[in-house]
Formats: C-alpha cells, structure tokens, sequence
C-alpha cells in the first residue's frame, strides 16, 4: 500500500498543477489573442504575461519526478510501509494543491496586465509584476514539498 500512496502523491503533484496551468494559460492566451489583434506588435509583451501560470505545472512534474526518484520507481529504494507512502503523498500535496490555486489565480492577474498592456503598452514592466506575485506561492509551495520529500527516512 506504501508505494501506491507515494505514487498517489507524485501524481497528484504533477495532475493538478499541471490542469491548474493548463486551464490557466489558456485564459490568459485568449486575452493574449484578443491584444494581438487589436495591435499585432504587442505579441511578444503578452505571450510572457500568458506563459506565467505555465510555471506551476512544470513545478508539479518537478516534485512528481523528484518523488518517484526516491520511491523506488526511477531509482531509490522501493517504498514498502503504508506509513512512507502516506509522507510521500503528504510531502506531494503543497505542490498539488497550491499549484493548482495558484495558477488559476495566476490567469486572472495575467489577464488583466494583458488588458493593461493592450492599453498602455509601455506598463509592460509594471504589470508583469502582478501575475510574478502570485508566483511567489507556488515557488513556496515547491520547496516545501522538496523539503517534505528530502526529510523521509
């Protein structure tokens, strides 16, 4: 039971965070596709502002890679105790959870400096920075798994 708890928690990781920015950057692509077309020459600002909430799930697949390292699947010894498999999907769910909030969070604020940047193209600097606040929770929520995992015995 151990090593399907661990693998549990290793998919979770890499599922939500990976639907969270999935939904999240498709959001933002359409209101990144709606600037273009009103002024082509902004392409390049918004496809940064629409591949910010892409980070979560590639933060996702990094502890899913990490935990199935460690439990035996790509190496590691194998996980044998429910116990184990229950820290492993413990130590996956900040990322799970946080990665799957936060990117679709992350949409809503890479919407709207894309709609600020429709408008004023030279904000471009400033809006960036509020989709990168969001940021900062799932970068949280990624060492704190890495923490988690890198702690079981």
């Amino acid at each position: 039971m151990g090593m399907v708890y661990a693998v549990l928690g290793a998919a979770l990781a890499a599922l939500l965070a990976g639907v969270g920015s999935a939904i999240a950057v498709g959001r933002a692509g359409q209101a990144a596709a709606g600037a273009v077309t009103e002024d082509p020459s902004l392409f390049s600002k918004v496809l940064i502002l629409q591949l910010l909430p892409g980070t979560q799930g590639i933060y996702g697949l990094l502890i899913a890679f990490i935990a199935l390292g460690r439990i035996g699947i790509m190496g590691g010894d194998p996980v044998s105790s429910a116990t184990v498999g229950l820290q492993y999907l413990a130590a996956c769910l900040p990322m799970a959870v946080v990665g799957l909030i936060s990117a679709l969070q992350q949409s809503k604020a890479s919407v709207a400096a894309i709609a600020l940047v429709t408008k004023k193209p030279d904000q471009f600097g400033k809006a960036m920075i509020f989709p990168a606040m969001v940021e900062t929770y799932a970068i949280l929520a990624l060492l704190i798994s890495i923490l988690a995992i890198n702690g079981i015995k």
